[in-house]
């Protein structure tokens, strides 16, 4: 299996399409670069941030994408033609960012320790508050439900769609730098800076 080589120095994220053709990396010179999988060549830039680019996600039907970067703006992208469709702009540099799979919310993740959760098409605008320091990492749930960050103070959060209530806690040795969330929502797992993946089962009250 060969790399796939861009001219920038260093890639902060990855996502790949559903159907597993397309692959979309985040630059650390601003720029997101669009990559076919089965032919392993670059097919499209996205040009616009204006420092790297920190994070990424796709809408489920496929045809835009959303991307985060550390000139503080939120920026969504129409794959079908390749031009930029929005931007959002924050007081602080973005490190991660999800779109919901089943409404219309984005959760963002900032260098200064909060989470925004904004509707896409409308003014409604939640500030989320319990992390003490840089939010590394955040994943929707598939249910669209509920959603977890992680962050630089050791502790993953659970919040409730959209406003943001405080569903659990967990704290770590280390900072939480990566997570994920299983089809079936029924477990989640996190990758900290002691070298430790940690899996947790979630349990739902019915």
């Amino acid at each position: 299996m060969s790399p796939l080589c861009s001219n920038a120095t260093a890639c902060y994220a990855l996502a790949v399409s559903a159907d597993g053709n397309s692959c979309f990396s985040c630059c650390s010179d601003g720029n997101i670069a669009m990559w076919d999988l089965r032919n392993r060549e670059m097919t499209r830039l996205l040009r616009g941030h204006t420092d790297g680019a920190s994070c990424v996600d796709i809408a489920p039907d496929g045809n835009k994408l959303w991307t985060g970067s550390l000139d503080a703006t939120v920026r969504c992208w129409d794959l079908r033609e390749g031009r930029q469709l929005q931007q959002q702009d924050f007081n602080s540099q973005i490190f991660s960012l999800g779109y919901c799979p089943t409404s219309d919310w984005l959760a963002v993740g900032m260098e200064r320790s909060s989470v925004e959760v904004l509707r896409v098409s409308g003014p409604d605008k939640y500030q989320l508050h319990l992390h003490e320091s840089c939010v590394l990492s955040l994943k929707f749930a598939h249910s669209g439900k509920w959603f977890i960050t992680t962050g630089k103070d050791n502790l993953l959060n659970a919040w409730r769609t959209p406003y943001g209530a405080s569903i659990f806690q967990m704290s770590e040795s280390s900072s939480v730098l990566s997570c994920d969330i299983s089809v079936d929502d029924c477990f989640i797992v996190t990758g900290s800076g002691d070298k430790k993946a940690t899996v947790y089962e979630v349990i739902f009250d019915l």
